[in-house]
């Protein structure tokens, strides 16, 4: 059972999705909040699998709340889906980098958020390609100066930064397992020890330090992800 928690400073907004996840017989609702600070305290007393974060919110906005949730090791298996707009992309890409593991528009139907739940809760692989792609590759093109990364890309065997390559196009597991040809365990386990090794919350992670490293550059995934 994944257990939701849902942070959103509209009302109706926030009811709709709560009763959507509350149909679902494989998703648990377990809290509703109404600004950022008390996403971070439910959080911190629930436990969610998935907080389904607006950005916007009175108090403490979106991008702060994820930060801290993700950053709080008594959380360390939870993940933050960021709702979002087109023109919302610069907090998308401070998202990213405070921890997100997925964006999805506000606008997505049904169907579609609760497939990103499941997704996000399985931390299988980053959500909307299409949607994604255009974040990253914008976000590659607008390096945080306030925030100098130091990535220990030394760290990382050659299968390892192989792997990482095909985790920033956005490949899954199994994706990865065939197009190596090992199998899906192996391709796991490589991806759990870079995420060790490199200090990161998940595969958002791995795609931004990816990006902001110079190890891809925008064009290299689409190539990738056609093989």
């Amino acid at each position: 059972m994944t257990r939701v928690l849902v942070a959103d400073d509209q009302a109706a907004v926030r009811g709709g999705f709560a009763a959507l996840i509350a149909a679902e017989d494989d998703l648990e609702l377990i809290g509703e909040a109404a600004d950022g600070r008390e996403a971070v305290d439910l959080a911190r007393r629930v436990f969610p699998h998935v907080v389904l974060m607006d950005i916007r919110m009175p108090n403490l906005d979106g991008l702060e709340a994820t930060r801290l949730i993700c950053t709080d090791r008594n959380l360390a298996d939870t993940r933050v889906l960021i709702l979002t707009t087109f023109d919302l992309d610069d907090y998308v890409y401070a998202a990213l980098r405070a921890g997100a593991s997925g964006f999805l528009l506000k606008d997505a139907g049904p169907d579609e958020l609760l497939h990103a739940i499941r997704v996000v809760a399985a931390g299988e692989a980053l959500l909307a390609p299409t949607v994604t792609r255009r974040l990253i590759a914008e976000f590659a093109k607008r390096p945080d100066p306030a925030a100098a990364v130091a990535v220990e890309l030394d760290a990382l065997t050659e299968r390892e930064l192989e792997i990482l390559r095909l985790v920033a196009t956005g490949l899954s597991n199994a994706q990865i397992a065939e197009k190596l040809v090992i199998s899906p365990l192996t391709a796991k386990t490589h991806v759990g020890r870079i995420l060790a090794k490199l200090d990161c919350h998940d595969r958002a992670q791995l795609v931004a330090l990816s990006y902001e490293s110079g190890l891809v550059t925008p064009g290299e995934r689409q190539n990738d992800s056609r093989k």
